[in-house]
């Protein structure tokens, strides 16, 4: 929203005010429906996938002004707020940057419903599924809004890009308050004001995205790991993901911002920091001023004090020579790399807009292999994209053998509203698509149980990140290759960096002992 369109807005609230002297008069003649239809007709600014695609390069700004306005600095004493997060790490970064807003603005969280004054639903659009539970949820909360009127329930994230959806809840789910996107986060304290006091229901939904908000403040979830993010967006436009649309273009934030960041987070007693983006390795591409890759970034992030560093989510397209080389030093950089692939298939690959053969695919893993031999590779893949034959099927089958991924994430190929692929007809089965990841599921397991085999008798470093779920009395951690470990052990070794002997494998984890005396402090 500009500054016009706020400028109109605060007009239209008073002389929509009952409150206001000037209008007592004229309010007598207007029936609250007219009121209502007229304040929230202007007020209204949803989302448009047509101009999400646009690619305007304009010159992305920098702000570092960011603060919680006086009037709203205290507005939530007393209360609290509950965010439920679906999706990817990006959402659950921007939860803990809402988390954060909101406890400046005097609000305590709560994990409990009926406890909550406001409850945030950040959604994501990549699967259907996500998109299933997320409505199941609004209709779940119709009753506690009902019992308590005062509730605010907002609807934010990537579901809130697309106009379908924000169509559906005006519709459907007039209980719900606001409903605002993922670009306009650091606007939230404005949104829950207008919120509390607006006659209608408050949406505003940028589209059109481009600056960058430094200085948010984030309610990160314990003092062992922390997300960072490094970059926004994704220019990819990959025919079967909506991503582009609801996240907007590529931009990066500054090294100097992120390098800082890291220090921090360092200086607190973190011990490992994943990178964030959607595309995480064409951090830098969009710098017009300075040339300063991912690559530079890793390198100079390599020298910071801090034990471990990951990063999510590669694309092929983007993993240069540059970058293997800076990974080969190895260090606080793990040798785990996760690299979706998603097809075998060039057919597929081609219709997927991926813009890389299978064989770059796997002359990229040997690349990556020859310089760092004990890397462990994870992936993601689709099945069923439309029209997928049984032949090219088995070259992703294939490929997943041969490049012998440790785990991936799978999934039946879902058409998302607004993508080129959601055009396509499809003539495979769903039970044919069913079959073929449950083939694919059988066959990583398979992959996984034999490289978690290759750990017993060994010792392995596990950052301890707390105690198993299953069994208070066991602790659990990730080794450095992400392998999840359960051991029993000293309360004292949470959020440390532990020795652990394998004793046994599993599918998907690995038990252990702890090796005394061996506890890493950093």
């Amino acid at each position: 929203m500009n500054e016009k369109q706020r400028l109109e807005q605060s007009q239209i609230k008073q002389a929509t005010n009952p409150n206001h002297i000037d209008n007592l008069e004229r309010l007598k003649n207007t029936s609250s429906e007219d009121l209502i239809t007229k304040y929230f007709q202007t007020t209204y600014q949803g989302p448009d996938l047509k101009k999400a695609r646009k690619r305007y390069r304009e010159e992305v700004k920098f702000h570092y002004d960011f603060s919680i306005p006086e009037d709203m600095r205290e507005i939530g004493k007393g209360k609290k707020f509950l965010i439920r997060t679906y999706g990817c790490q990006m959402n659950e970064h921007d939860t803990e940057v809402m988390a954060g807003i909101l406890q400046e603005m005097g609000y305590e969280s709560t994990e409990e419903t009926q406890d909550a004054d406001i409850i945030l639903l950040n959604t994501c659009a990549v699967r259907e599924n996500a998109e299933n539970k997320v409505f199941g949820e609004i209709g779940h909360l119709k009753p506690l809004k009902v019992e308590k009127p005062d509730l605010i329930l907002g609807v934010c994230g990537c579901m809130s890009q697309e106009e379908s959806v924000v169509n559906r809840i005006l519709e459907k789910h007039q209980h719900v308050d606001l409903i605002f996107g993922t670009h306009n986060i650091h606007r939230l304290p404005q949104l829950v004001k207008e919120a509390m006091f607006s006659k209608a229901q408050v949406v505003e939904v940028w589209s059109k995205e481009g600056d960058i908000i430094e200085n948010l403040p984030k309610a990160r979830k314990g003092k062992i790991k922390a997300w960072v993010n490094i970059m926004y967006g994704c220019d990819k436009f990959c025919t079967y993901c909506i991503v582009p649309m609801t996240r907007g273009k590529e931009r990066s934030r500054r090294p100097e911002d992120i390098i800082q960041e890291v220090r921090q987070l360092a200086a607190q007693g973190y011990k490992e920091i994943t990178l964030l983006g959607q595309n995480v390795n064409a951090y830098g591409k969009d710098f017009t001023d300075i040339d300063y890759t991912f690559a530079d970034l890793m390198d100079d992030i390599r020298k910071i004090d801090i034990p471990r560093v990951r990063f999510t989510t590669s694309h092929p397209r983007d993993f240069d020579d540059r970058l293997i080389e800076v990974l080969a030093k190895g260090g606080n950089l793990l040798d785990h790399i996760h690299l979706p692939v998603q097809s075998g298939s060039n057919e597929i690959l081609k219709k997927m807009n991926r813009k890389y053969t299978r064989e770059e695919y796997l002359e990229l893993v040997r690349k990556i292999r020859e310089a760092i031999p004990n890397v462990t590779l994870t992936t993601d893949i689709i099945v069923g994209f439309p029209n997928e034959t049984d032949e090219q099927f088995e070259e992703t089958m294939s490929l997943v053998e041969e490049v012998g991924f440790e785990a991936a994430y799978t999934f039946i190929y879902s058409p998302r509203e607004g993508t080129p692929a959601a055009k396509k007809k499809d003539d495979v089965p769903e039970e044919v698509k069913k079959q073929r990841l449950y083939r694919l599921n059988e066959l990583v397991n398979k992959q996984s149980a034999e490289s978690m085999k290759r750990y017993e008798g060994k010792v392995v470093k596990v950052l301890v990140e707390g105690e198993s779920k299953k069994d208070p009395d066991v602790l659990a951690g990730y080794t450095e290759k992400n392998k999840l470990v359960n051991f029993k052990g000293p309360k004292s070794a949470i959020g440390q960096i532990v020795d652990v002997k394998i004793t046994k494998a599993k599918t998907w984890s690995l038990d252990g002992v702890i090796v005394e005396n061996k506890v890493e402090v950093k």
